[in-house]
């Protein structure tokens, strides 16, 4: 089981990873046909953009994992007591806030656990580790 441990853990950064990228670049670079209907982003816009586009591609190559998993974790948070709460109660299901909560506790996983496997922190830890094969 450790063998599949350590590869899951890895294919959930990278993909977590991809995701929280892809909102970034939404908001900043207009990937994806942008927001509808802005023009200018409200500063806690953009600076969730910035995260998300910086952290998320950090997270991809886990690189500084757990100090940018963190600070992604509590973007998610007050996305979802900012955005999500307001609009809809407290309850996920009812307010839409379901991909905010996710993303907050897998976030919260990787700045507890670091990046494991296939990442960049593991080429620069101090001890020897197989990092770059399938485990036998």
């Amino acid at each position: 089981m450790h063998r599949a441990a350590e590869i899951t853990h890895a294919l959930l950064r990278i993909v977590a990873g991809v995701l929280f990228l892809m909102h970034g670049g939404q908001k900043l670079l207009g990937w994806f046909g942008g927001i509808p209907g802005v023009t200018s982003l409200p500063p806690l816009v953009l600076a969730g953009g910035i995260i998300e586009l910086v952290g998320g591609t950090l997270v991809l190559f886990g690189l500084l994992t757990r100090p940018a998993a963190f600070i992604m974790s509590g973007e998610m948070a007050v996305a979802y007591f900012t955005q999500h709460v307001p609009n809809g109660g407290f309850w996920p299901i009812v307010n839409h806030g379901e991909p905010a909560v996710l993303f907050c506790f897998i976030f919260l996983y990787f700045a507890g656990n670091g990046a494991g496997i296939w990442s960049l922190d593991s080429l620069r830890s101090h001890h020897p580790r197989r990092v770059w094969r399938v485990p036998a």
